[in-house]
């Protein structure tokens, strides 16, 4: 910006950009409460089924996430715009009133071509009037002139191009729609880019030879900006795919033996969050330059990265760089394909991920969790993590089988292997292939976040469901241990449709004869996950209980059959146990109550009435009976089933005392206590019978 433009600018037209970008976000605020109020509110509340239950109600999801992206983006760039505006009349009325100070020392600037401008007398002396005093003015004061005028020129250049580059930065942000990136001012934002710039090239100069400061500089500026969009895609695209590879493998390669290693170490956990937050955000940006890392990245993943004392692959970087943070659906799940056909292909022999000759040729790559945590070699572990962390890209990972099928592979065919220290507890890429499966099945992150909320079902995730409950029911007593709890999370996330199966007197629902009492069984040969699954299905039984007023007559026996159910894996469990290893079916003393309440589960508040005395009462009649023998015998567990009943039986009575009263059959005393015993005995043949698959 020349002196000649700011002296004699015209915010006019900028001042009418302002209005009517002010005149927007007024009418869009409308839309986008009339969208979220009205529109998507009925749509979480209403009862679809089928088509409606996913096309629409995703469609009206969508459409009310586009009006906010909307409002915010709109907001945005008038807030910028307005404070762009306000910064320039400033820089204009600063310009004026320097070049009028100038005046009363006779001196004043003028526009010279080209954009220029060079500082003269007023009036000089030898053509003043006979009798003019002209005022008197130093070298000095010619410098200061020209300094000053330079530098309020370049702080409006600045001003102005800047709001230029941030501008055009939001609107890449999104290729369709609008961005969620918002700022309230232009200085916040040109900070996120310079940041960003500034971060990224001392990683790409300096990599792991970077010095201490420089480390705690790049680590803390990562933790201020992780959820900014400009810094997320600003570094990623300055620092490349292949530069992130680079940089991690060298973190990881401790064969330099350099300064990092010494001094920062136990820091590097915290780094490695702070990245992969910063670049999960960033695979949502759609501008071109990102669009080409993804790209990138997809296709280094599968190549060797070269550090100084070994050679990684790209998978078993990136993957930990994943665990932290929502990924894009879309490249978490092109990924996956990638990395499981890779899998596939080498038919993932033993060493595939730690070396061709021993573990100790493959660094460590993960340094978040505690220091027995997974070292990072196994890249299911980071990936799987990551669709933990982004629920609708598990749902479509598990479902997918194209061009393989990936829950197949992950929960059946996949060998595990060791990655972690000796005796270092359970194996993490199978527990965050659980975790992983409990998101794709339910829509949730973590069932034991005290935030989390029930995400209203779709078709997709009851097949999500469906298929892990058959293909890890094929597994027979090969089920993993570490996924048992994240399948009773599941199953008790689902919890209506698990307890009509687990009641149904056919075979007439949603899962495969003989595959739920299978993974049931599985379930409860532990303790936990076996009081997770009941202290859920309470709540399926207890919901029905209180909602079905046509035949109440049905919750009551339904109850009865899922308890038989329940009873007859656990003593199929046990069974099992007479010929096998039956350590892992040991349990505590002390019973664990969980208190899981309804917020996962698909129960409104009206479903949990009196929940209480059921789950609590449950819970010390488990506590009670479980010895301290490796396995409960057939009447403990017979005893405890009466007991449930007899508590099941009495939450009923106490919610259908009137129907019962004018119906033969439902004595309190009597009557509730035979028909749920004989539904209860219905459930263990039923179970019996399918016998489970071996």
């Amino acid at each position: 910006m020349n002196m000649e433009q700011l002296v004699h600018g015209n915010f006019a037209t900028l001042d009418t950009t302002i209005a009517d970008w002010s005149t927007v976000i007024n009418s869009l605020t409308k839309l986008e409460k009339d969208a979220r109020e009205d529109m998507k509110r009925k749509a979480d509340k209403a009862n679809w089924e089928g088509v409606n239950a996913t096309v629409s109600r995703e469609f009206i999801d969508k459409t009310a996430g586009e009006f906010a992206d909307a409002l915010t983006q709109a907001t945005t760039i008038h807030d910028i715009l307005k404070d762009t505006r306000d910064e320039l009349v400033g820089f204009r009325d600063e310009l004026k009133e320097t070049i009028e100070r100038a005046r009363k020392k006779n001196l004043t600037v003028t526009s010279t071509t080209g954009g220029g401008f060079t500082v003269t007398m007023l009036i000089h002396p030898d053509r003043a009037a006979k009798g003019t005093e002209v005022a008197q003015h130093s070298q000095q004061d010619v410098d200061y002139l020209r300094d000053d005028v330079q530098r309020i020129l370049n702080r409006a250049t600045e001003s102005d191009t800047s709001a230029d580059k941030v501008l055009r930065a939001i609107v890449d942000q999104a290729d369709k729609g609008f961005s969620g990136a918002s700022y309230s001012d232009r200085e916040s934002a040109v900070e996120a880019l310079e940041k960003a710039e500034e971060v990224a090239q001392i990683i790409k100069k300096k990599g792991d030879d970077m010095s201490p400061a420089e480390f705690d500089k790049v680590n803390a500026t990562l933790a201020s900006f992780a959820n900014d969009p400009l810094f997320q895609e600003k570094f990623a695209s300055t620092l490349g795919a292949r530069g992130v590879l680079d940089f991690w493998a060298d973190i990881s390669d401790t064969s330099d033996n350099g300064a990092l290693q010494h001094t920062r170490f136990n820091q590097f956990g915290d780094l490695q969050k702070n990245l992969s937050l910063t670049l999960a955000g960033a695979t949502h940006s759609d501008s071109p330059k990102m669009q080409d890392w993804k790209e990138d990245m997809l296709k280094l993943s599968g190549e060797n990265i070269q550090a100084r004392g070994t050679q990684v692959k790209g998978f078993q970087i990136m993957s930990n760089l994943m665990r932290a943070g929502d990924y894009d659906d879309r490249f978490l799940n092109d990924y996956g394909k990638s990395l499981v056909a890779t899998e596939k292909k080498m038919k993932l022999p033993g060493n595939f991920w730690t070396g061709a000759t021993s573990s100790l040729t493959t660094p460590r790559m993960n340094f978040m969790g505690d220091g027995d945590g997974d070292f990072g070699r196994d890249p299911m572990t980071g990936f799987m993590t990551a669709l933990a962390n982004s629920p609708d890209a598990a749902t479509e990972f598990f479902n997918s089988k194209d061009p393989q099928d990936n829950a197949e592979w992950v929960l059946k065919e996949r060998r595990s292997f060791d990655d972690g220290p000796p005796n270092s507890g359970p194996n993490a890429a199978l527990e965050a292939t659980g975790k992983a499966m409990f998101a794709a099945t339910s829509g949730i992150s973590d069932p034991e976040d005290p935030n989390a909320k029930f995400v209203q079902h779709t078709d997709e995730h009851l097949e999500a469901l469906k298929r892990s409950v058959n293909l890890l029911a094929e597994t027979g007593n090969d089920f993993p241990p570490e996924m048992r709890k994240s399948m009773a999370w599941a199953l008790g996330n689902h919890g209506d449709t698990v307890h009509k199966a687990m009641s149904s007197p056919l075979d007439s629902h949603e899962f495969e004869s003989g595959s739920l009492l299978e993974v049931s069984k599985q379930i409860s040969r532990s303790q936990d996950s076996y009081g997770l699954l009941n202290e859920q299905m309470n709540y399926a039984m207890n919901a029905e209980i209180n909602t079905e007023k046509d035949n109440p007559e049905d919750s009551l026996r339904n109850a009865g059959s899922t308890i038989g159910f329940l009873e007859e894996a656990r003593k199929l469990t046990i069974n099992d146990g007479e010929d096998n290893d039956i350590r892992d079916i040991s349990w505590k003393q002390r019973w664990l109550y969980h208190s899981v309440g309804g917020a996962i589960t698909p129960f409104t508040d009206m479903g949990q009435r009196g929940i209480d005395v059921i789950t609590a009462a449950w819970a010390q009649e488990q506590s009670d009976q479980v010895s301290d023998k490796a396995t409960n015998s057939r009447r403990e567990n017979y005893d405890a089933r009466n007991d449930q009943l007899k508590i099941v039986a009495d939450r009923w009575y106490a919610e259908n005392s009137e129907w019962a009263e004018n119906h033969e059959g439902f004595s309190k005393d009597q009557g509730i206590y035979r028909e749920i015993r004989n539904a209860a005995d219905h459930g263990n043949e039923k179970a019996d019978g399918s016998g489970g698959v071996r």
